[in-house]
């Protein structure tokens, strides 16, 4: 078996000469192993409790809180607040209650960034990385349990302070449980049996990769899989709660319904959130140093902007949205699970799979666009929402499993949780642009048509499109990755050599000194 991580000879490394060091170029073509450090450690050892640990978290961090049910309370209050009129004043003007809601996302997403930028420079540092997770986890906690003290519309402004900060929760957990995904799947016997075989040279890389592609394919749809049969389990019983509430009695308890039902949502979500956080294998990362988000970007304002007028075409009807989320819930689980079946069944790459699901979020842009237009179709119509819980579902869902492999495949390995951050911040850099754009558009359209958002998006997820189906190449991927550890690697051992080489200097400068004093002394003498 490989050593963990070799150490650099100290004799070796005195023997560079520290100004070469600097000036000699960095080869790139260096074959790298293809296997991380804790693969060769039995610590590290992914077992089968751990990864069932890995999806209860998601179970429980199924979106009905922060990502589902409280943007529907928070667009509740401000609809009840703003009457007829269905405007208010927000941030120094008067905007409808769509534009509000969409500022909002994108001055959350904003502060999203500046978070990452200062969490996920350290996030694959040390071992107490996955504190990030139980962080933010608390706090989505208490947000959640707060929408109970918040379900009237003259509490609309602590509703929007929720909300935004509600948004930013769910995407710091979604983004640091994520990441975990490449280390369980590297250390499962199956691929820590592979990377032994390549270094014996029993196969090649090739083999091994796609052995390793196709294990974080499993583990990433499977953990969709399980968390959308868990979700459904938590509408129904969700469902017998809003009946107990009686929602549909009256408006206030309409309003109370939604409180409640996040509560629950948030308490089943911290106790699945528990064998996680003990579970997980602290597994190391480095000693502590002295076109993708464009689709990103369109999808998640397109979900907003859907979601909004989902909301008004049923009333915000707290049942009936509830049942829409298990139409929706369900069609993700068959989309999620005939993507993967197909995907092994025929042995296709990831790349493919995403290709496929790119196409969905272009058709469903087009659906949206089509209603600026025409009031026959475009989200105007309850049996259009209906339709596209189950279009969503079956085809737009998949993106949250392959986007997030996609990611992994571009990410060296050890590397995950610095990756993921860094990408987590591209994508919330252009992800407040989308939301911001979509306000203004409304604002500025002379009837405050809510669809006219489709033609920005429309055209981002075309261009995003034709920028991911021929820009990226995940082989040529696999190479740069390997350059990118072979130079951090190189450039580590030359600051050692540097180190030795002064250390060598200082020494010898220090036993020559001595060495002087005592002639100087013998002289007086």
């Amino acid at each position: 078996m490989a050593a963990n991580n070799p150490g650099l000879d100290s004799t070796a490394a005195a023997a560079f000469d520290a100004k070469d060091a600097e000036l000699e170029p960095v080869s790139t073509h260096d074959e790298l192993p293809a296997t991380a450090p804790d693969q060769f450690d039995p610590r590290y050892a992914t077992t089968r409790k751990e990864v069932w640990a890995y999806y209860a978290y998601y179970v429980g961090n199924n979106g009905l809180t922060l990502f589902n049910f409280a943007p529907t309370a928070f667009q509740n209050l401000l609809y009840l607040q703003a009457g007829d009129a269905e405007t208010l004043h927000f941030l120094g003007r008067t905007r409808t209650i769509n534009s509000i809601v969409l500022l909002a996302n994108g001055i959350s997403f904003a502060i999203q960034v500046i978070l990452f930028l200062i969490l996920g420079s350290f996030a694959d540092y040390g071992t107490w990385r996955p504190w990030i997770l139980i962080f933010w986890s608390v706090v989505a906690f208490a947000l959640g349990f707060g929408w109970l003290g918040v379900h009237t519309p003259d509490k609309w402004h602590v509703a929007v302070g929720l909300y935004m900060i509600g948004l930013i929760a769910y995407q710091m957990c979604i983004t640091f449980w994520t990441a975990a995904f490449p280390g369980l799947a590297r250390n499962t016997p199956e691929l820590r049996e592979k990377a032994d075989q390549l270094n014996e040279g029993k196969i090649d890389r090739d083999e091994y990769d796609f052995a390793d592609m196709m294990q974080r394919n499993r583990i990433s749809n499977v953990s969709f899989l399980v968390q959308s049969s868990g979700e459904i389990l938590i509408l129904a019983v969700i469902v017998g709660i809003l009946f107990g509430v009686n929602v549909n009695a009256s408006t206030a308890n309409n309003n109370w319904g939604l409180s409640v039902l996040i509560a629950f949502a948030t308490g089943v979500w911290l106790l699945l959130a528990i064998p996680w956080f003990v579970i997980e294998k602290r597994r190391p990362g480095q000693n502590l140093p002295p076109g993708y988000f464009l689709l990103g970007d369109s999808l998640n304002t397109t979900v907003t902007v859907i979601a909004t007028l989902q909301n008004t075409i049923v009333s915000y009807n707290t049942l009936t949205l509830t049942y829409l989320l298990i139409v929706g819930i369900f069609a993700q689980l068959v989309g999620i699970g005939t993507f993967w079946l197909i995907q092994k069944r025929f042995g296709l790459s990831t790349k493919v799979m995403f290709d496929a699901v790119m196409l969905g979020i272009v058709l469903l842009d087009a659906w949206g666009m089509v209603g600026i237009w025409t009031q026959n179709f475009g989200f105007h119509h309850e049996w259009e929402v209906w339709l596209y819980q189950v279009f969503y579902g079956l085809f737009v869902c998949p993106w949250y499993s392959y986007s997030q492999i996609m990611i992994s495949e571009v990410t060296p390995r050890g590397k995950e949780f610095l990756f993921f951050s860094l990408f987590s911040i591209m994508g919330k850099t252009s992800a407040f642009i989308g939301p911001i754009v979509s306000s203004a558009i409304i604002d500025a359209s002379p009837n405050g048509n809510n669809s006219t958002p489709f033609y920005f998006l429309f055209g981002l997820s075309c261009l995003s499109f034709a920028l991911l189906a021929f820009g990226v190449d995940l082989k040529k991927s696999r190479k740069e990755q390997e350059a990118f550890l072979a130079d951090e690697r190189r450039a580590k051992e030359r600051r050692a050599s540097i180190v030795v080489e002064a250390q060598h200097t200082g020494s010898t400068g220090e036993r020559m000194s001595s060495s002087s004093s005592h002639r100087q002394g013998l002289g007086k003498i």
